[in-house]
This record gives C-alpha cells, structure tokens and sequence, in this order.
C-alpha cells in the first residue's frame, strides 16, 4: 500500500518499439541486450509509463525469420493491413490517455529497421503509426534508437531521453 504523503505527478507516457523492452523478438543473432535494453529501465526511473508496440516482424514472420528490407515487407501481401490491426489497441490506449489529460512524450523507433526506423526511410509500422496518431489529433516527438547502441555501449542516450522528455508536448 502506498503512503499517503507520497505524490506521484506522473501521467507521462512513451510509446516504444517492441524490441527495446524484449530483444528477443528481433532476427536471431541481431540481439544487442540480454532481455531489454538498458534504455528502458532508465525511463521507468523517470517516472515514465511505457505503451509497447507490437512486432509484426515477429507477429508475421515468425522467430525464425530471415533478415529482411522495407520492400521485401512491403511487397507482402496484406502485410500493410496486418500492421494497422496490431496498432489499433495501441492508437485507442493513446486516445484515452489524450482524454484524461496525460502528457504524450512521444514515440521511440529503432534507427535503420524496416518497421521501426522513423528518421531517414521511415519503417512501414511508423508509417501507419504517425498517421493514425494524425487521424485522432496526436503529435508528438521522436527518437531512436541507434544502430550503435548495445547493452555494453548506451553512448549519450539517456542525455537524448532527459531532453526528449523536457520540451515534448502535451495529449
């Protein structure tokens, strides 16, 4: 039970890539971190919730998937259609949490994946992500994670978090 002198201001939320809170979705020998990376135990630290994405890669393809590009996604067959019905529950979580007031300090992508990326060629589930965020009013920053970035090598990202989480905007 918690104290009743204890304030919890919070109402902070992220949504991330699957891959950073479970590494062991991505393509078999592509894993940079035991379990999660270590990104996301510093967010939670800051008092921040985090809404996972789903992984159509893994969703789609399965565990034993080959490596694949954007096009070698995008050239699938209802792939598309696939990634907008696992966004859903994600997009009606986000709606409410934009109805309640809570502060929407955006999205992290993985830098370079097919699904993922949002800088550069965006991923094809961030595609469909912004623009259903767009559809129901939501704006929001970005960052990502860089292809550098492993479980023994975080460089300056919690520096990028601490400013991505300052100036971000309100649901």
């Amino acid at each position: 039970m918690l104290k009743e002198s204890i304030i919890f201001p919070g109402k902070k939320i992220v949504v991330v890539s699957h891959c950073i809170l479970n590494q062991n979705a991505v393509v078999n020998g592509w894993e940079r971190a035991r379990g999660a990376y270590p990104i996301a135990k510093y967010i939670l630290e800051k008092g921040v919730g985090l809404i996972q994405l789903p992984c159509p890669e893994l969703l789609c393809m399965g565990l034993e998937r080959a490596a694949m590009s954007y096009e070698d996604y995008n050239s699938i067959e209802g792939y598309r259609k696939r990634c907008l019905d696992l966004l859903e529950p994600v997009i009606l979580q986000l709606k409410m949490y934009k109805e309640s007031n809570y502060k929407y300090l955006g999205v992290i992508g993985i830098n370079e994946s097919p699904n993922c990326s949002i800088s550069g060629k965006r991923g094809i589930l961030m595609e469909l992500y912004f623009e259903a965020c767009e559809r129901i009013g939501l704006t929001g920053k970005y960052m990502e994670i860089p292809t550098s970035y492993d479980e023994f090598n975080v460089g300056d990202l919690e520096s990028e978090f601490d400013k991505f989480m300052i100036v971000s905007n309100d649901l």
